[in-house]
């Protein structure tokens, strides 16, 4: 049973991995949940904050020179005082409204996005809805670990190419998943099983970077956005199926 289980971890990392390393986000929608199907949550979660933190530090490399610094920093950290936020909302809020709401939010602008507003885009750099996003970036990451929609709705209204898109977001989630690492390391989450699985899953992880990659920079225009907001359509139907089950 193990070994079945080891397999199953691995599959789900490089499935994760892949939708990560083409897209730039969405690899949540994936890794824990699933994850989480046959492993413990305390195993689920820092391990996939271990993978984000490979992917998103391969990613820079290849790509460093395709990320909008200042978009990324100011997005990071934007994201700061939304993560206290975020537990609060966690601990207070109910959680089902609170994914029945976002999740309809995502479905409704995506969809939009996707049939009516493809001409809706940002031409220069827009201070306040980059705050915006980040901020509620960080309010999603703290709850729920989903930091990604945010970022995506605004790379989207950019109109960033597929590879500044891919790589930009890296430079946001690489200082999020090593702040979120170093908590896990904190509260000794970072076990040898954790260990054991990132170890093994690493060659599948970085052969899923490069898959993904080869795809991204294959992607152009129109339909790489229309793909980004299929992928939220999928995120928001998601978390509204969670709330209402």
């Amino acid at each position: 049973m193990e070994v079945w289980t080891t397999i199953y971890v691995i599959g789900v990392i490089f499935l994760a991995t892949l939708i990560r390393s083409t897209f730039g986000f969405g690899e949540a929608l994936v890794a824990v949940p699933l994850l989480a199907l046959r492993v413990p949550v305390a195993v689920a979660a820092p391990l996939a904050v271990m993978v984000s933190v490979l992917v998103a530090a391969v990613i820079i490399v290849q790509d460093w020179r395709k990320i909008h610094v200042r978009s990324a920093g100011g997005l990071f950290a934007s994201s700061l005082p939304g993560i206290p936020l975020g537990l609060l909302m966690l601990k207070c809020v109910d959680d089902h409204r609170v994914k029945l709401v976002l999740g309809l939010i995502i479905v409704v602008f995506s969809i939009y996005s996707l049939f009516v507003g493809s001409s809706l885009h940002l031409e220069n750099e827009h201070p306040a809805l980059l705050l915006a996003a980040g901020f509620v970036s960080g309010i999603l990451g703290g709850a729920y670990g989903m930091n990604g929609p945010p970022l995506a709705v605004y790379g989207s209204l950019r109109r960033w190419s597929p590879q500044h898109f891919r790589a930009t977001l890296q430079g946001y989630f690489l200082p999020a998943s090593l702040a979120g690492l170093t908590g896990y390391l904190w509260i000794g989450l970072v076990t040898r099983p954790v260990l054991r699985d990132f170890a093994l899953s690493l060659p599948c992880a970085l052969t899923a970077v490069l898959i993904g990659r080869f795809l991204n920079h294959r992607l152009r225009g129109q339909a790489f956005f229309r793909a980004v907001y299929a992928g939220l359509v999928v995120i928001g139907i998601v978390l509204a199926v969670q709330a209402l089950a």
